[in-house]
């Protein structure tokens, strides 16, 4: 797990507040004024639903990333010395340069990498939309499984890096790191989602976000030349 470690995955989600803003504030902050006005004007009734949904998520990331280590252990690309796994973390290096740009403002063309997962989606919202509207924090937490599905070019980018994680053990823990990394960005949005959304849609702070992750990115391409050598 060295092209991309634990801290890095929890940093990497946290730096894409606004790229989180844009694909799920809108969602986070339907699903808030959809809750009963008694709950909804209250923050500490809020909150069990807003961890429901988001932990849902974080769940579904889980998962994945424990799919993605068992699939890249399966194709022996977690071999230390093969040259699989160097390809696909400069890949994951690579997307997340491109991911930076597309937050920084200087390459919206990213968002076509999303569209990757679009027929998994279509499959899965009809079951998220039975499950409308939230009556209680069980139906909270099922909508956010589903909704951890969403396509989304930063989930697939640490997935690339989870294919070469050693296991779906290790894999499974990368997606949790980076998972709990949105978690901060995500909860806040549902709490304070004019207020929040306004801060990340600044530009300034999108563009001080897409410099860290093309740093992170330059320095993941930086591991996977050192590692083949």
């Amino acid at each position: 797990m060295e092209a991309l470690t634990l801290s890095a995955a929890f940093v990497v989600g946290l730096l894409g507040g606004p790229h989180c803003a844009a694909m799920c504030g809108g969602i986070t902050a339907t699903l808030t004024f959809g809750l009963d006005a008694r709950i909804r004007t209250s923050l500490w009734r809020q909150l069990p639903f807003l961890l429901a949904y988001n932990l849902g998520r974080i769940a579904s990331y889980t998962a994945a990333g424990a799919g993605a280590g068992a699939l890249g252990t399966a194709l022996a690309l977690g071999a230390p010395h093969a040259l699989g796994p160097l390809i696909l973390r400069g890949l994951a290096g690579l997307l997340m340069v491109a991911l930076g740009l597309y937050i920084g403002g200087w390459w919206p063309a990213f968002s076509r990498v999303e569209r990757i997962g679009m027929p998994l989606w279509r499959r899965l919202e009809p079951l998220g939309q039975r499950l409308l509207p939230v009556r209680g924090v069980g139906t909270a937490l099922g909508l956010g499984a589903v909704w951890g599905w969403l396509p989304c070019g930063m989930v697939y980018m640490v997935l690339i890096q989870a294919l070469t994680a050693g296991g779906a053990a290790h894999g499974a823990l990368l997606m949790l790191a980076f998972g709990l990394g949105t978690l901060p960005n995500l909860l806040a949005m549902g709490m304070f989602a004019a207020v929040l959304g306004s801060w990340l849609g600044d530009h300034r702070v999108r563009r001080a976000a897409g410099i860290l992750l093309i740093g992170f990115g330059l320095w993941a391409l930086w591991m996977a030349v050192a590692g083949g050598h």
